[in-house]
């Protein structure tokens, strides 16, 4: 079985998020392959997306000028997982806190943006997950924190504030987990993709 992973490619991390999703399929002895997805029509043939971080505005303005909001919202609907980070998160919340976010409205919760700080105030931190044994090591980079959780599961709190959390087929963190060599928040969303397929 091979299964198929689309990374949101408007910003950020691509690659590593490609990297780590292999990674995570190989420690399953799963196949899997990667499409880098930019225009409408990729998300359909997917069975996993990634959603990156970088610029909430730019990634919202692009996937809903580009026609892949609509494609991303029915994935999740039909079941599909997404693994959606830092900036990722923020446009797939219920409420971003910002009138310049179009928000995918997929996962139930408030964000608050940059809550960590600017660029010079990133960090790394072992962090505890639900669903892992042993803390992640979690970076942090101008990060948002959930300020309000409705419908979804918080996984990981940092100073008492949730920022990683599960909501159906769709997990969220404010940290970039595919900048480290621990592969286990991809493993987390392979698995779900796995055991829908």
């Amino acid at each position: 079985m091979s299964i198929r992973a689309g990374v949101v490619a408007v910003q950020g991390d691509v690659s590593e998020h490609a990297t780590a999703i292999r990674r995570a399929a190989d420690s399953h002895g799963e196949d899997v392959s990667v499409t880098e997805i930019r225009t409408a029509g990729g998300v359909p043939d997917c069975d996993l997306l990634l959603l990156p971080g970088g610029e909430s505005t730019t990634i919202s303005r692009h996937l809903h000028r580009e026609g892949i909001a609509p494609e991303i919202v029915a994935h999740v609907e039909a079941g599909g997982p997404v693994l959606a980070t830092c900036a990722g998160l923020i446009v797939a919340a219920v409420d971003a806190n910002d009138d310049r976010v179009d928000e995918l409205g997929l996962v139930d919760v408030s964000i608050e943006r940059n809550a960590f700080g600017r660029q010079k105030d990133s960090f790394e931190a072992p962090l505890a997950v639900a669903g892992l044994d042993d803390p992640f090591p979690a970076v942090f980079i101008r990060a948002p924190v959930i300020d309000e959780v409705g419908d979804a599961e918080v996984l990981a709190e940092r100073d008492g504030r949730p920022v990683a959390v599960r909501d159906g087929p769709v997990i969220g963190t404010s940290f970039h987990p595919e900048l480290t060599e621990d592969f286990r928040i991809h493993d987390l969303a392979f698995f779900e993709s796995v055991a829908r397929a």
